[in-house]
Order: C-alpha cells, then sequence, then structure tokens
C-alpha cells in the first residue's frame, strides 16, 4: 500500500476527512468531512484482481451514501424548523441524526452491510474499516447520546447481533466483523460516562484488532480451517493467537477486560442492570467463537507445509507478535499497580 503514491495521497485524505469531521463546530462541516473520509477510501477498498472488492466497495458506497443523504437532508430540516414555529419537536432529530450516523459505523441494527463488506477487503483495509472508519461517526454520535430507551435498544441489539451473528461463521473476516459490531455496544454503553471511557475502550479495542490482524495478515488466514497455516514450529506464535482472541473477549487477567471492567462499574451507577447483565452474557458467546478460532489451529492434527515458515514469518515479525501479547497479556496487572501506586 505505502509504495503507491495514489494510496498515500487518498490515506492522507482519509485521515483528514476524520479530523475536519471531529473538529467541525456545525453539523454541515462534519457532514463535509464524512464525505471526504468516504470518498478517500473507496479508491482504498479497490482491487483490479479481486473481484468481492468492487462489490464490497459498491455495498459501502450505496450504503455510506444513504447515510450521509439522511444526514444532510435531518441537519437542514432541523435549521429550517428553528427559524420558524416548531412543528416537530428536536428529539425527531435528534433520532434521525443518531441513527444515520449509527449507520455508518454498522452497529446494530443498521449493521446489514458490515460483515458483507469486511468478507470482500484484504486484511489492511479490513483494519481501517473496524478502527479508523468508526472514529468520526462514534465522535459525532457522542454529542447527541442521552441514556434512554433508544440507546439502550441500541446497546443490547449490538451485543446480541455481534455474539449470535460470529457463532455461525467460518470466515475469519466476518467472526471479527461481528466481534466489532459486539464492542461496538460497549463503547455506546461507556459513551454515557462522557468521552474518556469510550475513547480508552476504543484505543484498547484499537491496539488488540491491529495485533490480531498483523498476526491474520502475516499468515494469510481468512478462514477457521486455515489455522493450521499458522507456523507449528514455533509455538508462541499460536500461544499469542490464543492470548489475543482471549484478551479481545475481555476475559479477566488479560487487557481487553481493563475496559469492559470500567464501563461495568459506570453502567451499575446508572442503575442499568438489565443492560449489563446481557452485555456480560453475550460476551462469553464472543469468547465461544474466539476459543474455536484457537481450536482450530492447536488441536487439528496434519503435516505442515516446509514453506509455511520461510515465507510468511521472520524475525522481525516474531519480535513483534512476542511485544503486542506480552503488552496484552500484562497491561491489566501494570495499570492495576501504577494505579495503586499513584
Amino acid at each position: 500500500m505505502f509504495n503507491n503514491p495514489t494510496k498515500i495521497l487518498f490515506l492522507t485524505t482519509l485521515v483528514g476527512g476524520t479530523i475536519i469531521a471531529i473538529s467541525s463546530n456545525s453539523w454541515l462541516g462534519a457532514w463535509m468531512g464524512l464525505e471526504i473520509n468516504l470518498l478517500s477510501f473507496i479508491p482504498l477498498m479497490t482491487n483490479s484482481k479481486n473481484l468481492m472488492s468492487t462489490e464490497a466497495s459498491m455495498k459501502y458506497f450505496l450504503v455510506q451514501a444513504l447515510a450521509s443523504t439522511i444526514l444532510l437532508f435531518s441537519v437542514i430540516f432541523m435549521h429550517f424548523m428553528t427559524q420558524i414555529t416548531l412543528f416537530m419537536s428536536n428529539e425527531i432529530f435528534s433520532l434521525l441524526i443518531s441513527s444515520t450516523l449509527l449507520l455508518k459505523m454498522g452497529a446494530a441494527p443498521f449493521h446489514f452491510w458490515f460483515p458483507g463488506v469486511m468478507e470482500g477487503l484484504n486484511w489492511m483495509n479490513c483494519l481501517i474499516l473496524m478502527t479508523w472508519q468508526k472514529i468520526a461517526p462514534l465522535m459525532l454520535f457522542s454529542y447527541c447520546v442521552k441514556i434512554n430507551t433508544f440507546t439502550s435498544i441500541i446497546i443490547i441489539t449490538s451485543v446480541i447481533v455481534g455474539s449470535l451473528g460470529g457463532l455461525n461463521q467460518t470466515s475469519m473476516r466476518k467472526i471479527m466483523a461481528y466481534s466489532s459490531i459486539n464492542h461496538l455496544g460497549w463503547m455506546i454503553a461507556a459513551m454515557i460516562s462522557g468521552n474518556n471511557l469510550w475513547l480508552f475502550y476504543f484505543s484498547i479495542y484499537s491496539f488488540l484488532s491491529v495485533s490480531l490482524i498483523f498476526l491474520f495478515n502475516t499468515f494469510q488466514t481468512f478462514h477457521i480451517s486455515q489455522g493450521f497455516l499458522i507456523s507449528n514450529k514455533n509455538s508462541i506464535v499460536k500461544f499469542s493467537l490464543f492470548l489475543l482472541l482471549l484478551s479481545l473477549g475481555g476475559l479477566p487477567p488479560f487487557l481487553g477486560f481493563l475496559p469492559k471492567w470500567l464501563v461495568i462499574q459506570t453502567l451499575t451507577e446508572h442503575n442499568l442492570i438489565f443492560t449489563i447483565t446481557t452485555m456480560v452474557i453475550t460476551t462469553l458467546l464472543t469468547l465461544f467463537y474466539y476459543l474455536r478460532i484457537s481450536f482450530s489451529s492447536f488441536l487439528i492434527s496434519y503435516a505442515e507445509l516446509k514453506w509455511n515458515n520461510q515465507i510468511f514469518f521472520n524475525n522481525q515479525s516474531f519480535i513483534t507478535l512476542t511485544v503486542l501479547s506480552t503488552i496484552s497479556t500484562t497491561g491489566l496487572i501494570i495499570c492495576t499497580i501504577l494505579f495503586s501506586l499513584f
């Protein structure tokens, strides 16, 4: 990607679009930033050697264009309604704007496009779609989020769809997509207490996603059955996969549990007991399909191909993966010690 000047240009405007959207002081400016971001990502998605990427970019464009149209319509209509006698309450506009932003980020029940688009992309584009492309819609959504029935429904639907949707998948990209939808539910729940918590959750989620996708991309693993492609000669690599998946699932001794712990504590203070219970139960379901990925690479007996180790994996990749998995494993312990010291 970085050897191509065109890709670098679009990557720069992609980042620029997000920055414009989140730093804008009007909804029109935010809409413009989202549009720049969208039109920069489409060329990055397309690949002449892969027909599925063309289909994915078309799906992505149509859905995002629809969301942008409704957002622009809502903003203009809201502006006109404030100039004359209010026939409609601002709640309706807030609901419309929130719905379009949820559609843009792929939260349930507006998630229908997300797994299909992920399936047609390479791992690097998947990473951008799962992390960077969510920053602007999440930041804009945090401006108009309230503790009400609509927000609770979105949180509960996202965690349920994210956990149940991944159970019957064999594609690694679709599993990561449903995992992302589940984590979006947690991030929206974290917004209730303000910006700091959801930004912290998003940072930890991005770090774990980068670590996992680095591993999948290195070995070009796209399906659960390809778990055997992950090097057998070096058991630390498979152990790293296992630890990173457990951390992403939010199992207590790992770094991924820390933001979930804080979210649970915040929701308890707001007395949202039913929401917390649903979120914790669905997280256990996501842990099940993460473990299934690990078991396919650990337990299936097979003859390993000789070229597997030589082509894909080198010392630099091994050191990077070891550092990432070490941070993921010991992060919670270090944070707890630092907190108790200071």
